[in-house]
């Protein structure tokens, strides 16, 4: 789809500007006030290695991801099995994309939020009052041959290392789900067969270093609506979480994936485990990349918690729904700190 205006892409509009354009400027109650952020390594989220996770201390590291999904909903994981390689591939060509010329890039362009691939910036630009500083390229990748064709050909490599990147995602996405399963006491495979026949998507993300960074957010405060979250980024730091009503920030870790609950999986484990407020911030020194997988139910699926998971101390949390009827309510309220579940919570 051809751009309705010129330079719809945050990159190419501020390449050289001094200040943040009056369409990015939040309020002023509204700002990521960066000077209260708390920084330090020892308040960020847990980190777990999950090299036994296939082996004799499995248990162990099972606990470690429920504790982890219950009282922080963000993790931080090593050896997680994506080969170093096609992690640097990863990053490599999502920064050789976002540096092609602007007519190869708007190639790519939409802003209508309903198309498998598209390259936009912000969140929603039909509907948002106040643009982020972010241009993006959303893919859908499950299953795998369904949508790789529709994927940009330029960089030459870009579906092959891209679409290595998202198989390797899936396979660690899915180890995850197992892992949650059991830590919530169900069979292994519970999750994994609650989601349906699975859907994949990505958000390969740019955000420009900013000459103003204290006005505006990469992203503003929000929660996943999909089911897990596995995100890549370039070491560069930008992630915050919101803990007691205070930001936090996510130090990046070398060889690190960051991994957080979305709200399915919130509804599906009947609120036992959390979704989280996050947000992103940007800069002024550099360029970041981030590239997370979002990992969801089928749209048909009925999202709807395990019996053993409903109990007197536990009532049944959500009514039962589908995820495109979630999806939906989703982007009609855009990105707000507002849980999107709390329209779909029981009132008994």
């Amino acid at each position: 789809m051809a751009p309705a205006m010129a330079n719809p892409l945050l990159s190419d509009r501020v390449a050289r500007s001094t200040k943040v354009p009056s369409s990015h400027v939040r309020a002023v109650g509204d700002r990521p006030d960066l000077a209260n952020v708390d920084h330090e390594s020892g308040a960020s989220i847990p980190l777990i290695d999950l090299k036994q996770l296939e082996g004799p201390g499995r248990r162990r590291v099972v606990e470690a991801i429920g504790s982890a999904c219950e009282n922080d909903g963000f993790f931080m994981v090593t050896n997680h099995g994506i080969p170093e390689a096609v992690v640097e591939g990863m990053l490599s060509v999502a920064r050789e994309f976002f540096h092609l010329p602007e007519s190869e890039r708007l190639k790519c362009y939409s802003d209508d939020p309903k198309k498998a691939v598209r390259l936009s910036t912000s969140f929603n630009v039909r509907t948002e009052k106040v643009s982020n500083w972010r241009d993006f390229l959303r893919l859908h990748c499950y299953p795998l041959e369904s949508f790789v064709d529709q994927w940009p050909s330029n960089p030459p490599a870009f579906r092959q290392v891209v679409g290595t990147y998202s198989t390797e995602a899936r396979a660690l996405a899915l180890r995850l789900l197992e892992a949650i399963s059991e830590s919530l006491g169900l069979d292994r495979g519970h999750m994994v067969k609650a989601m349906g026949r699975h859907a994949q998507h990505m958000a390969v993300n740019y955000y420009p270093p900013c000459p103003q960074p204290e006005l505006t957010y990469g992203l503003p405060g929000h929660k996943d609506p999909n089911a897990l979250t596995l995100l890549l980024t370039d070491g560069v730091s930008g992630l915050q979480v919101q803990r007691d009503d205070r930001w936090v920030a996510v130090n990046p870790v070398p060889n690190a994936l960051v991994i957080n609950i979305g709200d399915q999986l919130q509804a599906l484990s009947n609120d036992r485990y959390r979704s989280v407020n996050h947000r992103v911030i940007v800069n002024s020194e550099s360029e970041r990349i981030s590239v997370p997988t979002f990992y969801c139910p089928s749209p048909d699926t009925v999202v709807a918690p395990a019996d053993a998971l409903v109990d007197d101390a536990h009532p049944r949390a959500y009514r039962p729904f589908t995820y495109q009827e979630y999806y939906e309510e989703f982007w009609k309220m855009g990105l707000q700190s507002a849980s999107c579940l709390d329209r779909f919570r029981r009132i008994d």
